[in-house]
């Protein structure tokens, strides 16, 4: 760890610059709370404004999406000067001008205390990183990487290796967002480069009460979808990428017909929209099954009422950094089936008691897993309880703790020795 720069002895306010790409709808109740503190002093530098507009989501196949929930509400921000912005997020994009003038501050204030960034590897995040360091301002990242990305040549693994040894003598410490994201940071950073548990979490309050708002209109979804109450309902929500595996779902879910030919018991309900979709429904056109409704994307204030509806929620995604939609899903009390390449499986679904956990692709496991929630009496309601109870304290209040620990060791020039994850 490099000697702390600049920030003085236990300030009053430490005003800090966060540093991301655009505004993101999981982001800004976090923004809301953390500008709340009377400790901290948040100005947000997004390099786009593409969200506040619409634009067509690839992930979601071209759907035209809108975000439904305020993004820049409740906390200080500005929109740097643009030199490329294509409504894409990359390496290349968005990049803007006048980081260094900023965080160096206007006329009577001064440079600011700290530097936030989001991600490392975009011209934008590199840019904020050279020019805090020019001004002597300490850096922190945060990012979703971890070791189970997918394969990389000899080659690409080496000149990583170069970048995280030039990265560490430009970074002060990390805010980790859970366990596979701290084995990431000490593989790259090494076991003693200082790292502060900010966990990735969502508005917890707002996810619990919609669903239990929800609970009142569940026969006007039922009978919207033409869902027979009596019949469990297994729910897969995210984009239509191949990656996230949604036909080994569907798969899954044909095997759990009692013979050849018959219906499945479970519903299975499909919300999202994608590359794959036109795969998944030819495979259920040809199924001669009635079971399954695909309910296209659906904006983030809808889904608790999908959340409402659901047995039990399953995400057999590979390569999936976090998954922040199983942490909104438990705030409904509903189990999840996840697989292990979910980033965050080891922090908040363990195998047996707030879900099951399944291998990648394993399309029998997934029916097993099905089967060990929805045929055992009770299992789902023990599931779903467990889950509520676990998601409770990753939040955004641990998220607060550890960014004011971060704070703190900087200011006062002491190098941590914190090996929690998260809460």
């Amino acid at each position: 760890m490099q000697p702390p720069r600049n920030l003085p002895d236990a300030p009053a306010k430490v005003r800090i610059a966060y540093l991301v790409s655009h505004p993101i709808q999981y982001q800004a109740p976090l923004l809301r709370r953390i500008a709340q503190e009377p400790d901290i002093d948040l100005t947000v530098f997004f390099g786009s404004d593409f969200p506040l507009h619409g634009y067509a989501d690839k992930g979601f196949g071209g759907v035209g999406v809108k975000w439904d929930v305020p993004l820049v509400e409740g906390y200080k921000h500005e929109f740097l000067p643009v030199l490329r912005d294509n409504a894409t997020v990359g390496s290349l994009a968005p990049i803007n001008r006048g980081i260094l003038s900023r965080l160096r501050g206007r006329p009577g204030e001064g440079p600011f205390d700290l530097l936030w960034v989001h991600g490392y590897s975009s011209v934008n995040a590199l840019h904020g990183i050279l020019a805090a360091n020019a001004l002597g301002i300490p850096v922190l990242i945060r990012a979703e990487s971890n070791l189970l990305d997918r394969p990389r040549s000899r080659a690409k693994l080496l000149a990583k290796r170069l970048f995280f040894t030039l990265l560490r003598q430009l970074v002060d410490g990390v805010l980790s967002i859970g366990t596979l994201n701290v084995q990431y940071w000490r593989h790259y950073l090494g076991e003693d480069f200082p790292a502060w548990p900010m966990p990735y979490a969502v508005d917890n309050a707002y996810f619990r009460n919609r669903t239990l708002e929800a609970a009142s209109g569940r026969s006007a979804l039922q009978a919207e979808l033409n869902l027979d109450p009596s019949r469990p309902v297994i729910l897969f929500a995210s984009k239509l990428q191949k990656r996230k595996r949604c036909i080994d779902l569907l798969e899954a879910w044909l095997q759990l017909a009692p013979s050849p030919g018959t219906e499945p018991h479970p519903y299975l309900v499909i919300v999202g929209d994608g590359e794959e979709r036109p795969d998944l429904e030819a495979r259920t056109a040809a199924s001669s099954v009635e079971g399954i409704r695909f309910c296209g994307f659906r904006n983030q204030s809808e889904l608790p009422r999908f959340f409402d509806l659901c047995t039990v929620f399953v995400l057999p995604s590979r390569h999936e950094p976090w998954g922040l939609i199983v942490n909104e899903v438990m705030n409904a009390a509903r189990p999840v089936i996840l697989t292990g390449d979910v980033g965050c499986q080891p922090d908040l679904i363990t195998d047996g008691v707030e879900g099951c956990v399944v291998p990648v692709s394993d399309v029998p496991a997934l029916a097993a897993a099905l089967g060990r929630v929805l045929e055992v009496p009770g299992a789902a309601e023990r599931m779903g309880n467990a889950a509520l109870r676990r998601i409770q304290s990753w939040d955004f209040e641990a998220d607060l703790r550890g960014l004011t620990d971060a704070i703190f060791h900087l200011t006062h020039g002491i190098c941590p020795c914190d090996e929690r994850a998260g809460p």
